[in-house]
């Protein structure tokens, strides 16, 4: 089974959200080449579960600290352009992040836009279907929860 070209890639995400007046906002950040909004997400740290993984990454490319969840949301793939300019399909495990703070800089403050949005509008920027679901999925249980609290 040796062959590096059927190992599945494994990256890992936060979804950034907070709530305000009542409501979920998102938090979305551009990629660096195609300007597409997505969530922060990158590959494994070595000695960090995948959750302190979703969270140093959330830190470097969007500056946010918060609370992770222990268990991912859901996973969604998509096709990684990697430095040497090969096409590497990724499988993306998205944790759940509920942003305490926001640094006034991290390392690529200045490669990216981020944007707090409402539910709505994160779901008409994210043009990824299966991130759009696990979106839709959260919020479902985030306001269940908000409603049994």
């Amino acid at each position: 089974m040796g062959n590096s070209a059927s190992r599945v890639n494994v990256q890992y995400a936060v979804l950034p959200w907070r709530g305000s007046k009542g409501a979920i906002e998102i938090l979305l950040i551009t990629t660096r080449n195609t300007r597409r909004w997505i969530v922060p997400k990158g590959w494994p740290v070595d000695g960090l579960t995948p959750a302190q993984s979703a969270a140093q990454e959330a830190l470097e490319e969007a500056g946010i600290e918060g609370e992770v969840a222990d268990e991912p949301l859901g996973s969604f793939r998509h096709d990684k352009e990697t430095k040497s300019g090969e096409t590497v399909l990724c499988t993306v495990h998205v944790f759940p992040m509920e942003v305490t703070g926001q640094r006034q800089s991290w390392p690529e403050k200045h490669l990216r836009e981020i944007h707090w949005c409402s539910v709505e509008e994160a779901l008409a920027r994210v043009k990824h279907p299966t991130l759009r679901r696990l979106i839709l999925k959260f919020v479902k249980s985030a306001r269940q929860l908000a409603h049994t609290a």
